[in-house]
This record gives C-alpha cells, sequence and structure tokens, in this order.
C-alpha cells in the first residue's frame, strides 16, 4: 500500500505540477491578452483625444463666425436703420419725443412729450402753442441732424455716446 500511496502521491504532485503550469500558461496569455487590450484602449484615448480636439477647433471656428456675423448685423441694426427711422420719426413726430424712445433716451422722450401735452392743455391759453410749435421744431431739428450724420457718426454719437439733445 506504500508503494501505491507513493505513486498516488506521485501522480498528484504530476497533476499539480501540471496544474501550476496549465495556471502559469494562462496566467501568461491573460497577461497577454491585458496588454494588447491596454494597447488598444491607449489608441483609441488618441482617437478620442484627436477627435475631440477636431471638434473643439471647428466649434470655436464656428463660434466665431457667429459672433462676426452678429457683430455685423448688430451694427447694421442699430447703425443705420435705427438712425434712418430715428430720423424720420423726428421729422414727422418730432413734438411727442417718439424719435428718443427710439434710442432709448426715456427721460428725454418723456420731457417732450410731457410738454407737448401739456402746450396742448395750455392752448386754449394761447401760449400753448408757441409751446407746441417750439417741440415740433426741436424734434425737426433733430430728425434733420439724425438724417445728414453718417452711420458711423450717428452710431458713437447717440447709441455708444449716449448724447441727448442735439
Amino acid at each position: 500500500m506504500s508503494d501505491d500511496n507513493k505513486n498516488l502521491g506521485d501522480d498528484l504532485n504530476d497533476m499539480l505540477d501540471d496544474a501550476k503550469d496549465n495556471a502559469r500558461k494562462s496566467g501568461d496569455k491573460i497577461s497577454q491578452k491585458a496588454h494588447e487590450f491596454s494597447d488598444d484602449a491607449k489608441e483609441l484615448g488618441r482617437e478620442a483625444k484627436e477627435k475631440a480636439s477636431e471638434f473643439a477647433g471647428e466649434a470655436k471656428e464656428s463660434a466665431k463666425e457667429f459672433s462676426d456675423s452678429a457683430k455685423e448685423t448688430f451694427n447694421n441694426v442699430s447703425g443705420d436703420n435705427k438712425k434712418v427711422l430715428a430720423g424720420i420719426l423726428g421729422i414727422i413726430l418730432g413734438a411727442f419725443g417718439v424719435h428718443k424712445f427710439i434710442l432709448g433716451y426715456n427721460k428725454e422722450g418723456g420731457i417732450l412729450l410731457g410738454i407737448t401735452l401739456l402746450g396742448i392743455v395750455l392752448s386754449c391759453v394761447g401760449i400753448g402753442v408757441i409751446v407746441v410749435w417750439l417741440t415740433c421744431l426741436i424734434g425737426l431739428i433733430e430728425g434733420i441732424i439724425y438724417l445728414t450724420k453718417s452711420d458711423e457718426e450717428f452710431y458713437n454719437t447717440y447709441q455708444v455716446g449716449k448724447k441727448p439733445w442735439f
């Protein structure tokens, strides 16, 4: 029985050695596959970084184009169109201060409107007609001034510089 035990022990040792060899081989294969996966992941990371960089560059360029377009549109709308609109309304409805409200001068527009309404009320006394005539004259003069200025000069004077009168 001792020979059987010895043979059995030898068989067990051989099996154990085989299991160790197989485990070592499996570990080596797993390590090799993990290294390959790591290399693949690094490559995918580099590609993703390049794509993100390209996308960021394109987004930055698109944002700059949009900003330039918006600035150009703002300059066209705020300069030329407000100038013509304020000038024409100053000539036609200048006594009521409409041209002042268009340019964002609410206080000055309110003053013109208030004086004109007060003049209309006082027109039955007689002095009101002169007051209304003066506010009409102010609107007429400002409308002509607005229309005779260049777009850039108008924009810098009345919209950037905020010059409220004449």
